[in-house]
């Protein structure tokens, strides 16, 4: 088979486990591993010798990718595919402005295996998931469990089909806190908007609770991350007495950049509601990650 792929993610997660490596490996492709540490420099040069049709690969690899001046390189495959993480809709839209590349994001978890992904052919939209794959439905419920019927009105996504796990090893408890009649609570939190669901973030972390309104720290992210100053960041809600959590971004500066809070909040007025801009900003030298690249955004809410 004429299929070779390179992956940069992780193969010790079931997004690296199972969608770069096992599951093309299973239709006979050629999957080129990193065991190098996937510097862009790497990257790029991976792609140079190998040519590869396919890259998996996580959304803080792209952003990295994406400093790059061999950006346009991209161009030669004919899918990327980011997992493990939202990609900034900024992001997404400069791989395509900039390489011609819309990128494939998709959602899944170790529980449900891949459950909605934008098409293969067909639109691709910034900071979407899509739609529900084969053999997969997908709802929305509210805090009653009562399904959502209506767009713009978020909701914790459930799934049930099957893909779905049957149950946690050894751990029956667990099991039937995760499901309600049926279907399988991802503890996730999402919207539909003109036939796509869009991630919020987890109910537990990304889901801020400020002055009465339910907030969704990657939306404001996403906005953050097209301020020419920040290279990353990460939002977060800080327990507040007057507002409950505060809205409080932590950002990595581009080199040689300087950025104070009324900087930041002056900027924000004109792109964000009130209620949305953050209430603290926290400049930091890195963002605390684990092994798969994701922030620890537990260790940033307790500093």
């Amino acid at each position: 088979m004429s299929l070779r792929i390179v992956s940069a993610g992780f193969v010790f997660f079931a997004y690296g486990l199972g969608n770069a490596l096992s599951f093309p490996l299973s239709v006979g492709a050629t999957v080129v591993l990193m065991a190098e540490r996937p510097t862009p420099a790497a990257v790029f040069k991976r792609l140079t010798e190998t040519k590869p049709t396919l890259f998996f690969g996580v959304p803080t690899m792209y952003a990295r990718l994406a400093e790059s001046e061999r950006l346009t390189e991209l161009s030669a495959l004919r899918l990327a595919v980011s997992g493990s993480a939202p990609l900034a809709p900024e992001l997404w839209n400069r791989i395509r402005d900039d390489a011609g590349v819309e990128v494939l994001e998709r959602y899944g978890m170790t529980e449900i295996g891949m459950a909605l992904s934008n098409p293969y052919v067909g639109e691709r939209r910034a900071g979407m998931v899509g739609l529900p794959l084969p053999g997969v439905e997908a709802a929305l419920f509210d805090d009653a469990n009562e399904r959502i019927t209506s767009e713009d009105q978020p909701g914790e996504i459930r799934i049930r089909g099957a893909p779905v796990f049957l149950e946690y090893w050894n751990n029956p408890q667990a099991t039937a806190a995760s499901f309600h009649d049926g279907w399988f609570c991802t503890g996730d939190v999402a919207v539909l908007e003109n036939g796509y669901f869009r991630i919020l973030g987890r109910s537990s972390i990304d889901i801020i609770k400020s002055g009465g309104y339910k907030l969704s720290a990657l939306e404001i992210e996403g906005t953050l991350l097209t301020h020419d100053m920040i290279a990353e960041c990460a939002v977060v809600g800080v327990e507040d007495e007057t507002w409950g959590e505060a809205v409080t971004a932590c950002v990595v500066l581009k080199s040689g950049q300087q950025l104070s809070y009324q900087e930041l909040k002056s900027w924000c007025e004109s792109r964000m509601s009130p209620y949305k801009i953050p209430k603290q900003l926290r400049v930091m030298s890195a963002l605390p990650r684990n092994a798969m690249g994701k922030v620890l955004k537990a260790e940033l809410k307790g500093k």
